[in-house]
């Protein structure tokens, strides 16, 4: 069987977000999603392939993190 997974795109594309609200009284799964982005501290800026499934993690948390230099 053929697997459904999307393969990340290989023109190398990245997204630069920074975590610039606090997540202190958010969701549970808004803090997981934090965390599976790679966030530990306010104020971090990570560098992420850009993917479906990362756009999709940010949209989960508008209010958190921010897009910068798209």
């Amino acid at each position: 069987m053929a697997s459904k997974k999307k393969a990340a795109k290989k023109t190398g594309a990245t997204v630069t977000l920074q975590y610039f609200r606090s997540g202190i009284g958010a969701p549970a799964k808004h803090k997981l999603v934090l965390k599976s982005l790679g966030f530990k501290r306010l104020n971090q800026v990570v560098t992420r392939v850009d993917t479906d499934a990362v756009r999709g993690m940010v949209a989960q948390v508008p209010h958190l993190v921010r897009i910068i230099d798209e």
